[in-house]
């Protein structure tokens, strides 16, 4: 004896189950999307096979792109930058090719360190953030700050008896991003405690900086030379270092645009 074969829902009780269950499943891009990509699969007779595989890939990637904007976000990031929006041509020292070579992260990988050497306005800070940005879309754990503030939150760590606990967190990233080092002359104490972090992370996970001094001229921020010497063995062992030079991008970019209507 067989049962008599129940109806199918309506469109419409179709689309509330679907709805219902997609909120108890926590499925957000296949709620928001699953209308849409049932108009096209019959649009374009998908089987049911390939309109499941459309639902389920449209859930996966909104998944790695909000967990790509929540690592940006947790990273720290003063502002967006990115390698597309970098004028090589300005920047005639930076080789685009190396830079690419970068953005695949494999030095981060290695746990290699990278150095970024130029002077104000030359892009370094760009080239560190964007270098950050695709760390953290690929997946990586990044964390930007100023080499000011770190020296300061360690500073006061250590006054709080937090030390460790700061130290170990900043050596859990996978990726340190350091700006601005070589601009305000560290005192031994705050050198000492950057040295712990630059320890902490080394050969483990990798520290990229932006400076403005060449290391030769590291001895003014880290004015006791065995303790300079140190930091920078720990910045530039296994590592890359791209000088990036000393023409100001900026500079010349404000007196191209200053100078235009004189010549128009």
């Amino acid at each position: 004896m067989t049962m008599p074969r129940q109806r199918g829902l309506t469109e419409q009780a179709a689309d509330a189950a679907i709805d219902s269950a997609c909120r108890l499943l926590r499925l957000p891009s296949i709620r928001n999307e699953f209308s849409d990509i049932a108009d096209r699969a019959m649009k374009d007779q998908m089987t049911y096979r390939g309109f499941l595989a459309e639902l389920l890939m449209a859930e996966c990637d909104d998944r790695a792109r909000r967990r790509s904007e929540r690592r940006i976000k947790a990273a720290g990031f003063p502002r967006e930058k990115s390698l597309r929006s970098f004028n090589f041509d300005a920047n005639p020292n930076i080789d685009p090719a190396t830079i690419h070579t970068l953005a695949s992260c494999e030095w981060i990988k290695k746990s290699q360190p990278l150095c970024l050497i130029g002077d104000s306005g030359t892009g370094k800070s760009h080239m560190l953030i964007a270098l950050g940005t695709e760390a953290a879309m690929k997946g990586y754990r990044v964390r930007y700050t100023l080499a000011t503030k770190l020296v300061n939150e360690l500073v006061e760590a250590a006054d709080e008896k937090q030390l460790n606990k700061t130290i170990a967190r900043y050596g859990r990233v996978d990726l340190l991003c350091i700006d601005e080092l070589g601009y305000m002359e560290l005192d031994r104490h705050g050198a000492e405690l950057l040295f712990q972090v630059l320890t902490e992370r080394e050969e483990k996970n990798s520290v990229a900086i932006a400076s403005n001094e060449s290391f030769g001229g590291w001895t003014k921020p880290f004015t006791d030379p065995r303790l300079c010497a140190a930091i920078v063995d720990r910045l530039t062992f296994n590592g890359t270092i791209i000088e990036i030079g000393t023409d100001s991008y900026r500079l010349a970019s404000t007196r191209a645009r200053t100078e235009q209507p004189a010549a128009g």
